[in-house]
Protein backbone atom coordinates (compact mmCIF):
# COMPACT_ATOMS: atom_id res chain seq x y z
CA UNK A 1 0.00 0.00 0.00
CA UNK A 2 1.01 3.60 -0.51
CA UNK A 3 1.39 5.99 2.38
CA UNK A 4 -1.90 7.70 1.56
CA UNK A 5 -3.74 4.37 1.60
CA UNK A 6 -2.21 3.53 4.96
CA UNK A 7 -3.41 6.91 6.28
CA UNK A 8 -6.95 6.39 5.01
CA UNK A 9 -7.18 2.79 6.15
CA UNK A 10 -8.49 1.69 2.76
CA UNK A 11 -7.46 -1.03 0.35
CA UNK A 12 -5.99 -0.37 -3.09
CA UNK A 13 -8.28 0.01 -6.09
CA UNK A 14 -7.52 -3.53 -7.20
CA UNK A 15 -9.37 -5.03 -4.21
CA UNK A 16 -12.18 -2.52 -4.06
CA UNK A 17 -15.33 -3.39 -5.84
CA UNK A 18 -17.98 -1.88 -7.63
CA UNK A 19 -18.19 1.92 -7.66
CA UNK A 20 -17.72 2.66 -11.33
CA UNK A 21 -19.38 6.09 -11.37
CA UNK A 22 -19.08 7.55 -7.84
CA UNK A 23 -19.28 11.13 -9.13
CA UNK A 24 -22.73 10.59 -10.65
CA UNK A 25 -24.51 9.90 -7.39
CA UNK A 26 -27.41 12.31 -6.67
CA UNK A 27 -26.00 12.83 -3.18
CA UNK A 28 -23.02 14.52 -4.79
CA UNK A 29 -24.46 16.04 -7.96
CA UNK A 30 -27.30 17.99 -6.37
CA UNK A 31 -25.23 19.87 -3.77
CA UNK A 32 -22.41 20.24 -6.31
CA UNK A 33 -24.82 21.84 -8.79
CA UNK A 34 -25.98 24.32 -6.16
CA UNK A 35 -22.41 25.15 -5.14
CA UNK A 36 -21.55 25.73 -8.80
CA UNK A 37 -24.56 28.06 -8.99
CA UNK A 38 -23.18 29.97 -6.01
CA UNK A 39 -19.85 30.19 -7.81
CA UNK A 40 -21.54 31.79 -10.82
CA UNK A 41 -23.29 34.24 -8.48
CA UNK A 42 -19.89 35.24 -7.11
CA UNK A 43 -18.18 35.60 -10.50
CA UNK A 44 -21.02 37.03 -12.57
CA UNK A 45 -23.89 38.34 -10.42
CA UNK A 46 -25.16 40.42 -13.36
CA UNK A 47 -26.16 37.15 -15.05
CA UNK A 48 -28.84 36.71 -12.40
CA UNK A 49 -30.15 40.25 -12.00
CA UNK A 50 -29.88 43.61 -13.72
CA UNK A 51 -30.84 45.56 -10.59
CA UNK A 52 -28.27 47.23 -8.37
CA UNK A 53 -28.20 45.86 -4.81
CA UNK A 54 -27.91 49.29 -3.15
CA UNK A 55 -30.39 51.17 -5.35
CA UNK A 56 -32.96 52.83 -3.04
CA UNK A 57 -36.51 53.32 -4.35
CA UNK A 58 -38.96 54.88 -1.90
CA UNK A 59 -41.84 53.97 -4.19
CA UNK A 60 -41.29 50.25 -3.76
CA UNK A 61 -40.82 49.90 -0.01
CA UNK A 62 -41.64 46.44 1.43
CA UNK A 63 -43.16 45.06 -1.75
CA UNK A 64 -43.94 41.32 -1.58
CA UNK A 65 -42.24 38.88 -3.96
CA UNK A 66 -43.45 39.23 -7.54
CA UNK A 67 -42.36 39.28 -11.19
CA UNK A 68 -40.52 42.60 -10.82
CA UNK A 69 -38.87 41.71 -7.50
CA UNK A 70 -38.51 37.94 -7.06
CA UNK A 71 -37.68 38.19 -3.36
CA UNK A 72 -39.61 41.41 -2.75
CA UNK A 73 -38.05 44.62 -1.46
CA UNK A 74 -36.77 45.78 1.92
CA UNK A 75 -37.56 48.80 4.08
CA UNK A 76 -35.63 51.10 1.72
CA UNK A 77 -37.12 49.72 -1.47
CA UNK A 78 -33.97 47.79 -2.42
CA UNK A 79 -34.44 44.61 -4.44
CA UNK A 80 -33.81 41.67 -2.10
CA UNK A 81 -32.95 39.17 -4.81
CA UNK A 82 -30.14 41.36 -6.15
CA UNK A 83 -28.87 41.93 -2.61
CA UNK A 84 -28.83 38.18 -1.95
CA UNK A 85 -27.04 37.51 -5.25
CA UNK A 86 -24.42 40.21 -4.74
CA UNK A 87 -24.08 39.23 -1.07
CA UNK A 88 -23.02 35.73 -2.12
CA UNK A 89 -19.54 37.02 -2.93
CA UNK A 90 -18.97 38.55 0.48
CA UNK A 91 -20.51 35.69 2.46
CA UNK A 92 -18.59 32.96 0.63
CA UNK A 93 -15.37 34.98 0.66
CA UNK A 94 -15.61 35.25 4.43
CA UNK A 95 -16.47 31.55 4.75
CA UNK A 96 -13.64 30.35 2.51
CA UNK A 97 -11.12 32.80 3.96
CA UNK A 98 -12.02 31.87 7.54
CA UNK A 99 -11.68 28.17 6.72
CA UNK A 100 -8.28 28.82 5.15
CA UNK A 101 -7.12 30.66 8.28
CA UNK A 102 -8.43 27.81 10.46
CA UNK A 103 -6.74 25.15 8.31
CA UNK A 104 -3.35 26.87 8.25
CA UNK A 105 -3.47 27.57 11.97
CA UNK A 106 -4.68 24.04 12.68
CA UNK A 107 -1.90 22.47 10.61
CA UNK A 108 0.78 24.51 12.38
CA UNK A 109 -0.64 24.02 15.88
CA UNK A 110 -1.59 20.37 15.42
CA UNK A 111 1.73 19.39 13.85
CA UNK A 112 3.66 21.13 16.62
CA UNK A 113 1.51 19.47 19.29
CA UNK A 114 2.23 16.04 17.77
CA UNK A 115 5.94 16.33 16.90
CA UNK A 116 7.43 18.84 19.33
CA UNK A 117 9.25 17.70 22.49
CA UNK A 118 7.04 16.91 25.45
CA UNK A 119 7.90 20.20 27.19
CA UNK A 120 6.28 22.02 24.25
CA UNK A 121 3.67 19.56 23.03
CA UNK A 122 1.94 19.06 26.37
CA UNK A 123 1.14 22.78 26.90
CA UNK A 124 -0.03 22.99 23.28
CA UNK A 125 -2.38 20.05 23.80
CA UNK A 126 -3.76 21.74 26.91
CA UNK A 127 -4.31 24.97 24.94
CA UNK A 128 -6.20 23.03 22.26
CA UNK A 129 -8.34 21.33 24.93
CA UNK A 130 -9.14 24.67 26.58
CA UNK A 131 -10.12 26.28 23.28
CA UNK A 132 -12.32 23.29 22.41
CA UNK A 133 -14.17 23.76 25.70
CA UNK A 134 -15.54 27.11 24.48
CA UNK A 135 -18.21 27.43 21.76
CA UNK A 136 -16.73 28.75 18.53
CA UNK A 137 -19.24 31.60 18.34
CA UNK A 138 -18.21 32.77 21.81
CA UNK A 139 -14.54 32.79 20.79
CA UNK A 140 -15.47 34.70 17.63
CA UNK A 141 -17.31 37.28 19.73
CA UNK A 142 -14.20 37.73 21.87
CA UNK A 143 -12.06 38.30 18.78
CA UNK A 144 -14.61 40.80 17.39
CA UNK A 145 -14.56 42.62 20.74
CA UNK A 146 -10.79 43.08 20.32
CA UNK A 147 -10.56 43.71 16.56
CA UNK A 148 -13.88 45.46 15.89
CA UNK A 149 -16.41 45.00 13.11
CA UNK A 150 -15.85 44.65 9.37
CA UNK A 151 -15.51 41.91 6.73
CA UNK A 152 -11.82 41.18 7.37
CA UNK A 153 -12.24 41.17 11.15
CA UNK A 154 -15.24 38.86 10.80
CA UNK A 155 -13.14 36.53 8.65
CA UNK A 156 -10.34 36.49 11.21
CA UNK A 157 -12.75 36.04 14.12
CA UNK A 158 -14.44 33.02 12.56
CA UNK A 159 -11.14 31.55 11.38
CA UNK A 160 -9.28 31.95 14.66
CA UNK A 161 -12.19 30.52 16.64
CA UNK A 162 -12.11 27.35 14.47
CA UNK A 163 -8.39 26.62 14.71
CA UNK A 164 -8.64 24.31 17.73
CA UNK A 165 -10.95 21.84 15.97
CA UNK A 166 -8.64 21.53 12.97
CA UNK A 167 -5.59 21.32 15.24
CA UNK A 168 -7.06 18.33 17.07
CA UNK A 169 -7.72 16.55 13.76
CA UNK A 170 -4.24 17.32 12.45
CA UNK A 171 -2.58 16.14 15.65
CA UNK A 172 -4.41 12.80 15.58
CA UNK A 173 -3.52 12.31 11.90
CA UNK A 174 0.13 13.20 12.44
CA UNK A 175 0.40 10.77 15.33
CA UNK A 176 -0.85 8.01 13.02
CA UNK A 177 1.25 8.98 10.01
CA UNK A 178 4.55 9.25 11.88
CA UNK A 179 4.21 5.57 12.90
CA UNK A 180 3.60 4.40 9.33
CA UNK A 181 6.10 2.30 7.43
CA UNK A 182 7.07 4.89 4.82
CA UNK A 183 7.93 7.47 7.49
CA UNK A 184 9.99 4.96 9.45
CA UNK A 185 11.73 3.99 6.20
CA UNK A 186 12.60 7.65 5.48
CA UNK A 187 13.99 8.07 9.01
CA UNK A 188 16.03 4.86 8.65
CA UNK A 189 17.57 6.17 5.44
CA UNK A 190 18.77 9.23 7.32
CA UNK A 191 16.45 11.76 5.74
CA UNK A 192 16.48 15.17 7.46
CA UNK A 193 13.64 15.60 10.02
CA UNK A 194 12.31 18.70 8.22
CA UNK A 195 12.28 16.73 4.98
CA UNK A 196 10.35 13.91 6.64
CA UNK A 197 7.80 16.40 7.96
CA UNK A 198 7.34 18.38 4.75
CA UNK A 199 7.56 15.49 2.25
CA UNK A 200 5.85 12.66 4.10
CA UNK A 201 3.94 13.69 7.21
CA UNK A 202 2.27 17.00 6.29
CA UNK A 203 1.08 16.00 2.76
CA UNK A 204 -0.47 12.77 4.00
CA UNK A 205 -2.08 14.64 6.88
CA UNK A 206 -3.53 17.56 4.97
CA UNK A 207 -5.14 15.59 2.14
CA UNK A 208 -8.08 14.29 4.23
CA UNK A 209 -8.10 17.59 6.13
CA UNK A 210 -8.79 19.54 2.94
CA UNK A 211 -11.84 17.36 2.27
CA UNK A 212 -13.11 18.04 5.79
CA UNK A 213 -12.47 21.75 5.26
CA UNK A 214 -15.23 21.73 2.65
CA UNK A 215 -17.66 21.03 5.48
CA UNK A 216 -16.01 23.80 7.47
CA UNK A 217 -16.81 26.38 4.80
CA UNK A 218 -20.52 25.90 5.44
CA UNK A 219 -20.01 26.29 9.17
CA UNK A 220 -17.91 29.42 8.64
CA UNK A 221 -20.58 30.98 6.44
CA UNK A 222 -23.16 30.28 9.13
CA UNK A 223 -20.94 31.70 11.89
CA UNK A 224 -20.22 34.86 9.89
CA UNK A 225 -23.92 35.31 9.18
CA UNK A 226 -24.66 34.87 12.90
CA UNK A 227 -22.18 37.59 13.81
CA UNK A 228 -23.66 39.96 11.25
CA UNK A 229 -27.19 39.17 12.45
CA UNK A 230 -26.10 40.15 15.96
CA UNK A 231 -24.72 43.43 14.61
CA UNK A 232 -21.11 42.41 15.27
CA UNK A 233 -20.00 41.35 11.80
CA UNK A 234 -20.19 43.11 8.45
CA UNK A 235 -21.20 46.76 8.69
CA UNK A 236 -24.42 47.84 6.86
CA UNK A 237 -25.33 48.66 4.13
CA UNK A 238 -23.16 45.77 2.86
CA UNK A 239 -25.28 43.08 1.22
CA UNK A 240 -23.98 40.23 3.37
CA UNK A 241 -26.41 37.42 4.12
CA UNK A 242 -26.40 37.83 7.91
CA UNK A 243 -26.86 41.59 7.56
CA UNK A 244 -29.87 40.98 5.30
CA UNK A 245 -31.43 38.83 8.02
CA UNK A 246 -30.81 41.56 10.56
CA UNK A 247 -32.43 44.17 8.30
CA UNK A 248 -35.74 42.30 8.26
CA UNK A 249 -36.09 41.27 11.89
CA UNK A 250 -38.10 44.42 12.73
CA UNK A 251 -40.56 43.74 9.91
CA UNK A 252 -41.39 40.07 10.45
CA UNK A 253 -45.04 40.81 11.24
CA UNK A 254 -45.73 42.90 8.11
CA UNK A 255 -43.03 41.77 5.65
CA UNK A 256 -41.65 38.34 6.66
CA UNK A 257 -40.02 37.84 3.25
CA UNK A 258 -37.34 40.41 4.09
CA UNK A 259 -35.72 37.88 6.44
CA UNK A 260 -37.35 34.60 5.43
CA UNK A 261 -36.10 34.39 1.85
CA UNK A 262 -32.46 35.36 2.59
CA UNK A 263 -32.57 32.92 5.54
CA UNK A 264 -33.70 30.19 3.15
CA UNK A 265 -30.76 30.92 0.84
CA UNK A 266 -28.34 30.76 3.80
CA UNK A 267 -29.83 27.46 5.00
CA UNK A 268 -29.81 25.81 1.56
CA UNK A 269 -26.26 27.03 0.86
CA UNK A 270 -24.89 25.72 4.16
CA UNK A 271 -26.70 22.39 3.69
CA UNK A 272 -25.42 22.03 0.11
CA UNK A 273 -21.82 22.81 1.09
CA UNK A 274 -21.99 20.45 4.07
CA UNK A 275 -23.53 17.62 2.02
CA UNK A 276 -20.86 18.09 -0.64
CA UNK A 277 -18.13 17.90 1.98
CA UNK A 278 -19.57 14.80 3.59
CA UNK A 279 -19.99 13.11 0.22
CA UNK A 280 -16.37 13.88 -0.65
CA UNK A 281 -15.37 12.52 2.76
CA UNK A 282 -17.19 9.27 1.96
CA UNK A 283 -15.51 9.03 -1.44
CA UNK A 284 -12.13 9.64 0.19
CA UNK A 285 -12.73 6.85 2.68
CA UNK A 286 -13.55 4.52 -0.23
CA UNK A 287 -10.54 5.74 -2.19
CA UNK A 288 -12.58 7.18 -5.08
CA UNK A 289 -11.07 10.66 -4.71
CA UNK A 290 -7.92 10.87 -6.87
Amino acid sequence: MSGEELLQGTAPHSVRGGHRHPWRAPGLLLPLAFVVLLGFAVCAPHWFTALEPDAVDTGTILLPPGPSHWFGTDQLGRDLFSRVVYGTSQSLSIGIGATLVACIGGILLGTAAALAPAAISRPLVRVIDILLAFPELLLALLVIAVLGRGPMNTLLAVGLSSIAGYARLVRSQVLQVKLSGYVEHAVTLGEHPWSVITRHIVPNTTRPLLILATIGVGGSVLSASSLSFLGLGVVPPAAEWGALLADGRNFLDIAPWVSLLPATVVAVSVIAITLLGRRLQTLLARGDVP
